[in-house]
């Protein structure tokens, strides 16, 4: 039922109630009903309506915002979705173009590596694409697999340490998350020249923490701009989930990605 529907309802039902009774009592039931025993009647009779129609009318409205949310995730799902098929679809484009300037070139090695990373974000858009958004599948659960089948392609090793936080976070939350932490290891297997990476998440008295750290070559913290090693993509997801990103690096001493957030789903 819509809004405007149940604004209709809880405007008239007021007035109608107690005229109708009033007309009623004043037109048949004057003679046999004295007034006090009409005002008890009309104020039990309009406590007893109120209440079920009030009981009702939130019921219906709890129920309509839960569709709504529903939908509201649901459409942040395939969002995500349509955007990993671009950005799949822009990524392969160029690197298949480096790819045909190198053969031409004659550069067997860095066709080599292009191939590689063609690979590497076939296989990764892939399993994106592939996961249905109704499957009861936990995140921790979705994120583990997918750093399992990240390690497996890059050769990083990696280890994955999340507390219970299954259930914290809508749909549409996760779908951030899932996306920064793919973002920020694929920037690792692209730049970082790392040999193991660590990923953590544990909840904190005023929040939950995110941790991605990387043993590679680093970089200086100075030189680098928003736009370089996928930091705008990464800032923009942790806004939209209202964190604060925090990294640090430094050369030979690998990289440390923070993310920080409070969230109401925890209760934190």
């Amino acid at each position: 039922m819509s809004y405007r529907r149940l604004k209709i309802i809880a405007i008239l039902l007021p007035p109608l109630l107690i005229g109708g009774f009033e007309l009623i009592r004043h037109s048949v039931l004057l003679d046999n009903l004295s007034m006090d025993v009409g005002n008890y009647l009309i104020t039990i009779l309009t406590l007893i309506i109120s209440y079920v129609f009030t009981t009702w009318m939130f019921k219906t409205i709890e129920e309509n915002n839960q569709r709504l949310t529903a939908e509201r995730e649901m459409r942040a799902v395939y969002e995500e979705r349509e955007r990993l098929a671009k950005e799949l679809h822009d990524n392969i484009a160029q690197t298949l173009f480096l790819l045909k300037v190198n053969l031409k070139k004659g550069k067997v090695n860095e066709a080599s590596g292009l191939v590689g990373s063609i690979d590497a974000n076939v296989r990764q858009a892939i399993y994106n694409l592939r996961m249905n958004p109704s499957e009861m599948i936990s995140f921790s659960k979705r994120v583990e697999t997918w750093l399992n089948e990240w390690s497996t392609v890059s050769g990083i090793e990696t280890k994955v340490v999340m507390e219970n936080i299954d259930g914290l976070f809508s749909p549409s939350e996760e779908v951030q998350l899932f996306g920064i932490i793919q973002e920020a290891f694929t920037n690792i297997r692209k730049h970082s020249e790392a040999k193991s990476a660590v990923l953590l998440v544990s909840l904190k008295p005023q929040g939950w923490e995110m941790v991605i750290k990387d043993d590679g070559k680093g970089f200086s913290t100075d030189a680098i701009r928003l736009n370089q090693y996928g930091l705008a993509m990464l800032k923009e997801r942790v806004d939209k989930i209202g964190a604060v990103l925090y990294l640090s690096s430094e050369r030979n001493q690998g990289t440390k990605l923070t993310i920080k957030g409070s969230d109401i789903h925890a209760a934190l």
